[in-house]
């Protein structure tokens, strides 16, 4: 690797180094792994304007960094075959907002787009797919990845080579951010020539029932539809407390300040009513639980899927990506519950204890992580019941 005055991650590939590329480039195919990633840090697969810090690295993810450019612009776009985000930009009149030093408010309601520090040179048969951070759902910052071409967010094509966007909108609380604050996460999947749809790389569901009858991915009955159904909990399970509603009009929330807030000011609990109902309310954010406690076997990950768009209209799936590793108990019982962070689109809607609200859908690794989710101290919601982000005092 070139010479330089900062120090390189300690593990990176050399990019000279014997077999490195057949090992990084051959089958089997499927979502790369910590090792894998760092393997494309090495050989420059993955670009970053400043170098890395270990704590990006998650057992079958990245996490991205924001870096000191971004422009406030009046609306979400897409730059569309053959235009770049800059070219839009330009186009838009957008306007700077510096996020050098102790970085920038952004304001709730408002849409910004900000260049990200690492830069990708991806290979013909890798591809690449963002998610907002966990912790970044449950603030309500609704996030999306853009690069140069697109037609869809959060989706890095095949043999992609530029920098990379991230939309950023403040729904429930005005935030702080700052030159290498970490809002979402890339995963790169390698695949053959065939497999053009994602649907292609995850599990079925008599493949998730087999998994299930070798290591429990849920705790209660293995509710099939497409990946395994999870229900919401409003009755409490012990606990008087179901959920939390954003308060309005909070203060400022620094995304980089951990346990550095009081729940109550920004949160009003939500208690379990006898009929245990909920109506949500249209201009409300909520954060809730599932009903079921799930692990994520080591060799797949998961994502938080919508079950169907029919049975109403409300998301939950802000930030739906689980690593491997997740979940899983010391006795090898499922340990964790999902957390859903929940809106109501358009109009009031009545949710009941039970009732369904996502999927998970699983998809192999192309080969088990050197390090599963809860074995860092980056692992901040490992074992997790309902619980809210980081930021908030327990």
């Amino acid at each position: 690797m070139p010479t330089s005055t900062r120090t390189p991650l300690p593990y990176l590939l050399d990019s000279a180094e014997p077999g490195a590329t057949d090992a990084l480039f051959s089958a089997p195919f499927g979502l790369f792994a910590r090792q894998k990633i760092r393997a494309m840090i090495g050989r420059k697969l993955i670009r970053p304007e400043t170098p890395l810090d270990p704590s990006q690295l998650q057992p079958a993810s990245l996490d991205l960094r924001i870096s000191k450019e971004a422009y406030r612009v009046r609306a979400s776009f897409l730059p569309g075959r053959g235009r770049s985000v800059r070219e839009r930009l330009k186009s838009l009149n957008a306007e700077p907002v510096s996020l050098a030093g102790k970085g920038a408010v952004l304001e709730k309601g408002i849409v910004y787009i900000a260049r990200l520090m690492e830069r990708l040179e991806l290979r013909p048969n890798l591809s690449g797919a963002a998610n907002p951070k966990s912790s970044t759902g449950r603030l309500d910052i609704f996030t999306r990845l853009i690069a140069d071409g697109a037609e869809a967010f959060d989706d890095v094509p095949l043999d992609y080579n530029g920098e990379l966007w991230l939309e950023i909108s403040p729904r429930s609380f005005s935030v702080r951010v700052k030159a290498g604050s970490k809002l979402s996460q890339v995963r790169f999947r390698s695949r053959h020539p065939q497999q053009r749809d994602k649907h292609t790389f995850t599990l079925d569901d008599s493949e998730i029932r087999k998994r299930h009858l070798g290591c429990s991915l849920v705790d209660g009955p293995l509710d099939l539809r497409e990946g395994v159904v999870l229900r919401v909990d409003l009755g409490g399970l012990g606990e008087t407390i179901v959920g939390y509603r954003a308060i309005k009009n909070s203060d400022v929330i620094d995304v980089n300040r951990v346990r550095g807030y009081a729940v109550e000011d920004f949160w009003e609990p939500i208690h379990a009513r006898d009929d245990r109902r909920l109506i949500l309310d249209p201009d409300q954010f909520y954060i809730l639980a599932s009903r079921e406690k799930v692990q994520i076997p080591s060799d797949l990950a998961a994502e938080m899927a919508p079950i169907d768009p029919a049975i109403g209209e409300f998301r939950v799936h802000y930030a739906g990506f689980f690593d491997p590793g997740f979940g899983q108990g010391r006795d090898g019982r499922p340990s964790a519950r999902a957390v859903l962070e929940v809106r109501s689109r358009d109009v009031p809607f009545l949710l009941e204890d039970g009732q369904p609200v996502g999927r998970l859908v699983y998809e192999k690794l192309a080969g088990a992580p050197d390090e599963l989710y809860g074995a860092g101290p980056a692992s901040s919601y490992q074992h997790q019941g309902l619980k809210l982000s980081k930021h908030f005092r327990t």
